[in-house]
């Protein structure tokens, strides 16, 4: 028990003020990423992109996360979770403006720049959550996912304004640079305040004793989680609700276009779709351990997003309605899978490896959403044929939720 306990001691709880900082670098763990969709077709037509490109654009976010998501316990390990963070924090803002201002490369570079720093970040908020709120998990599951929900609901919001204001997509996607460098400044100060804890524990880190604990302890949690079927169940959730929330978050500004909506009306569809999020995600919580499980709380997240894709094929000019029940759904659905990754998690060292694992497979069924999409969309001149894949995903993400929601035996 000792050796798990030591193997991430190097960053212990913070107090105060300073723990609520995990918010603030939620808040900046999806607007460069959902930034995009408002102004991805004035990026397709400047650039003379067709929609299969934009959907391997609005993939690669995703492929990132399913990439680096399992190379992240390693970094944490080597520098620790809070210098990992502030990392993060410093390349999101640097691959923000590098898509901004460097050319067709940079587009493309600055992507995979960012969303690499944000998978940093997926994996290692919920630890610290899990690490700094151990009596409240789920409440902090809440309130940290409604911080993203937010920072996606602004972006997605601001975007095309923006646009208009500043005349072009490039300066309206260059402005999420700048609040990850204010957050970055303050998770810095952190670091500091909590300086002489890291050094007086250092001692203890590089111990004979400690380094041999980490050894057998980083040797066995990697093999006791992957043998774990909960493992799985968690990760294709995660996968599945992932997929519907990139995918409409790309697409819904697409697809209110279609159906007659002007671009500025199709940006409000999409803040409404993210932004009630942040209420449902808020509320989930209160249905986590309904009979001793979390199969309610899943299922009450998942079946929105359901009734919203049979809603949009079926009756497409209430895409208002659609976009406010999607939305119930993302929101919740975040917090679910989230605060799943924590409850499954034995421990902090466990939690990450949950966590990268479930992320990492995650991602990479859930790049297939957007660019499946687009590609659809393309080959078949319309959005009924991929919105009827999308409703079937929805439907699969209800069938895991009653698997996920059961707590595992092992």
């Amino acid at each position: 028990m000792n050796s798990k306990r030591n193997m991430l001691a190097y960053d212990r709880s913070s107090t105060g003020l300073w723990v609520a900082l995990i918010f603030l670098v939620s808040l900046n763990l999806r607007p460069a990423i959902a930034a995009v969709g408002p102004v991805l077709a004035q990026m397709g037509t400047d650039l003379a992109w067709g929609e299969g490109v934009q959907g391997v654009l609005t993939a690669i976010p995703l492929i990132a996360f399913a990439a680096v998501s399992p190379l992240v316990t390693f970094l944490a390990r080597r520098i620790g979770i809070d210098m990992s963070i502030l990392l993060a924090l410093l390349c999101i803002a640097a691959g923000d403006a590098i898509r901004s201002f460097g050319g067709g490369v940079g587009i493309w570079l600055g992507t995979v720049v960012f969303a690499s720093a944000i998978a940093v970040g997926n994996v290692l908020v919920p630890v610290i959550a899990k690490r700094d709120y151990a009596g409240h998990v789920a409440m902090a599951t809440g309130v940290y996912s409604g911080c993203i929900t937010a920072g996606s609901a602004t972006a997605g919001l601001l975007s095309a304004p923006l646009a208009q204001m500043w005349g072009g997509w490039r300066a309206s996607l260059a402005f999420w640079s700048v609040p990850p460098l204010v957050v970055a400044a303050l998770w810095a100060l952190r670091i500091l305040h909590n300086r002489k804890i890291v050094v007086a524990s250092a001692a203890v880190r590089n111990s004979p004793s400690a380094q041999s604990a980490r050894s057998q302890s980083s040797r066995g949690v990697f093999a006791r989680v992957l043998r774990r079927p909960m493992t799985w169940y968690v990760t294709a959730f995660m996968g599945l609700q992932s997929s519907a929330f990139y995918t409409m978050s790309n697409w819904m500004p697409s697809i209110s276009a279609s159906i007659g909506y002007d671009a500025s009306t199709a940006g409000v569809h999409l803040f409404i779709f993210q932004g009630i999020g942040i209420f449902s995600g808020l509320l989930i919580p209160k249905l986590m351990n309904v009979r001793g499980n979390q199969v309610c709380a899943a299922l009450t997240a998942s079946a929105p997003m359901f009734i919203a894709g049979l809603g949009m094929l079926l009756l497409p000019h209430l895409m208002p309605v659609w976009a406010f029940v999607g939305g119930c759904a993302q929101g919740a659905s975040l917090v679910v899978a989230l605060a799943l990754i924590a409850l499954r998690g034995r421990d902090s060292a466990e939690t990450v490896v949950l966590s990268g694992v479930a992320q990492s497979f995650g991602y990479l069924i859930a790049s297939l959403g957007p660019l499946m999409f687009g590609v659809l969309v393309q080959a078949t001149g319309g959005h009924h044929v991929p919105l009827m894949v999308f409703t079937f995903v929805a439907f699969l993400q209800c069938v895991v939720a009653v698997i996920v929601g059961r707590p595992s035996k092992m």
